[in-house]
């Protein structure tokens, strides 16, 4: 049986990977973030995942392993620890990500809250506010190809 830590590990391996399959920059860079809040956008609404999409089947795991990613983020960014309690049955949702500042953040209850209020609890602006450079929020793929379209007809 693993060990949390393990599990976030394996976690943010996993859906780095399922995420780089489906078109998504998840390189674990800060500005990946981005990558993160565009794919929820995508794959959910106002709390519920899109039918058929990416999210439709096992959303619990595929939460954990978004909450992993972005927390390993920050933690090869900032510099950190994971720590969970391997007895606590809810040991997914309260693992905690313990900062080389001391300060404490909890990756995966943030993708919980993003998931359920949508972009108001975006995950780059989460990760600016604990000081990584998330650079701009890039132009999606259809507002880029708006403008082309818009620059072509001037």
């Amino acid at each position: 049986m693993s060990t949390l830590r393990e599990d976030v590990e394996r976690g943010a391996e996993w859906i780095s990977h399922a995420l780089t399959s489906s078109g998504y920059r998840a390189d674990f860079k800060p500005r990946s973030l981005w990558e993160v809040d565009r794919f929820l956008d995508e794959h959910s609404r106002d709390g519920m995942a899109n039918a058929g999409g990416l999210l439709s089947d096992e959303l619990g795991q595929r939460l954990f392993a978004i909450g992993s990613y972005i927390g390993e983020v920050v933690r090869r960014e900032l510099g950190g620890e994971w720590f969970g309690d391997d007895e606590n049955p809810e040991g997914e949702i309260a693992v905690e990500l313990r900062l080389s500042d001391g300060s404490l953040c909890w990756p995966v209850q943030r993708t919980m809250k993003r998931f359920k209020n949508g972009p108001e609890d975006g995950i780059a602006t989460w990760g600016s506010a604990l000081g990584l450079q998330v650079g701009p929020r890039p132009d999606r793929p259809r507002e880029r190809l708006l403008k082309r379209l818009f620059s072509r007809s001037k």
